[in-house]
């Protein structure tokens, strides 16, 4: 009975327990800020355009800059989910209306089911790099897919399990390869800052990835403020630290790294004094990835079907992404990180825009018949074309094309400052406030007229 009372509802007809306070957010965006992918990720932090490669400071500032930009969005996405107690894809009934919610919750499901997958071949592969070959990628795969979808089950009881226990060992670990890199790394002089905004574009990307989920965890804070500070101090640092030590192990492992497959950078770690032992806490730990990832998709679900029990969406969904991380395509991480930030940033803003300033968390309807808002569309579209008229990032050739052709028409230069993430989020905002204040103001003589009948 304690358990029930203390865990997720089955379905969204009732309501959330607040049992998280500031330490149990902390460990839980912590431990979601280490990433074995972040590791192999400090190869695309540091060579975002394919060509021209930032120095070691660069890719460290890039790391700081796009962390705290990505992690201050998601900690303010988590806000709503607090103050309302619905998860993330409910929460745009109040932004979109309830039909139309339908169409970030389907993107959002994608998305998710696709970082699920990816978390999985990336457990496969660091189990591998920890135990050899002898054991069969699709059984690490499969493992991984069982304990995720079972620890899911219990997503609360998961998240307390996190901050008494698994937090600590991750600490050790990383500050054991922290000593172990920076004893071995030579001093690095190559590179530069050519590609530093796209560098940042990419770190948010990172970041940002998570806004669609803030509020999934969020609903169940004691307060704003524990959802907040535990989602920008946590995942900041551990972020920092992840792309920190992946850096050097890119230093340490050497330039021709950079040609290899994403994994090569594992080496660095496994080749540490006892590093084998203590990567093998950092694999066991990237389940609370793709756990996340599974328990997003969940909750997702239940905003398109509220009274189906979540644990028949865990298990359909944990046999899905593990089905297909046997065969999905890792070469496609770079560009996937694109798109789900040139789709999210701009809907975050608007949705920030809405809540914060126009007042929206006083109207703020995520009942199932919340009327549609057609005209929030608008600057989520715009949001997401700014991003690709001013971002950096390459992701592949025919839409990148596509949006040079874009920029060629309408006579429009992209400077080398601009970034994708800020732009977005800049030209959403704006348009929502525009569409906020001229809907003030036709409301305006409907009211005095109203007052003049009285």
């Amino acid at each position: 009975m304690t358990r029930a009372v203390n865990e997720v509802p089955l379905t969204l007809d009732e309501p959330p327990p607040k049992t998280l306070g500031v330490l149990d957010q902390g460990a839980l965006w912590a431990n979601l800020g280490v990433s074995l992918l972040g590791f192999s990720g400090a190869l695309l932090l540091l060579d975002p355009l394919k060509g021209a490669p930032l120095s070691v400071a660069a890719a460290l500032v890039a790391a700081v800059v796009g962390s705290l930009i990505g992690t201050a969005m998601v900690g303010l996405a988590a806000i709503p989910g607090t103050q309302t107690g619905r998860p993330s894809m409910v929460l745009l009934r109040g932004l979109f209306g309830a039909r139309l919610s339908y169409v970030p919750t389907v993107l959002n499901i994608i998305q998710m089911v696709g970082w699920g997958a990816f978390e999985l071949w990336v457990i496969a592969m660091g189990a591998n790099a920890v135990f050899g070959p002898a054991v069969p990628y699709a059984v690490w795969v499969i493992a991984a897919g069982v304990l995720t979808t079972a620890v899911t089950i219990w997503p609360l009881g998961s998240v307390r399990l996190l901050r008494r226990y698994v937090t600590i060992a991750v600490i050790i670990a990383l500050i054991w390869f922290a000593v172990d890199f920076l004893g071995q790394a030579q001093p690095q002089s190559g590179g530069s800052w050519q590609a530093f905004a796209p560098a940042v574009d990419y770190v948010i990307a990172l970041s940002v990835s998570w806004v669609p989920m803030a509020a999934d965890f969020a609903r169940h804070s004691r307060s704003s403020a524990a959802a907040f500070t535990g989602i920008v101090g946590g995942y900041t640092l551990a972020q920092v630290a992840c792309l920190g030590l992946g850096v050097y192990a890119v230093a340490i492992t050497g330039a021709a790294v950079a040609g290899a497959d994403s994994t090569a950078v594992f080496g660095a770690f496994v080749a540490a004094p006892l590093g084998a032992l203590f990567f093998a806490v950092l694999v066991l730990r990237e389940t609370d990835q793709s756990f996340a990832n599974v328990y997003s998709t969940t909750v997702s679900l239940q905003n398109l079907m509220p009274r189906v029990d979540r644990r028949v969406f865990t298990v359909a969904i944990g046999v899905l992404t593990t089905g297909l991380a046997l065969l999905v395509d890792v070469n496609s991480y770079g560009a996937f990180l694109g798109v789900i930030g040139a789709v999210f940033v701009p809907m975050f803003a608007v949705l920030a825009v809405d809540y914060f300033l126009l007042g929206g968390a006083a109207r703020w309807n995520t009942g199932e018949d919340a009327p549609a808002r057609w005209s929030m569309l608008v600057p989520w579209a715009l949001g997401f074309a700014a991003y690709w008229l001013t971002t950096s990032a390459l992701t592949v050739a025919p839409w990148d094309d596509f949006w040079a052709a874009v920029r060629d028409a309408i006579g429009f230069t992209r400077q080398p400052w601009m970034n994708g993430a800020l732009g977005a989020a800049l030209v959403a905002s704006l348009v929502t406030l525009a569409i906020g204040l001229v809907s003030r103001r036709g409301d305006r003589p409907t009211a005095l007229r109203s007052g003049t009948r009285r």
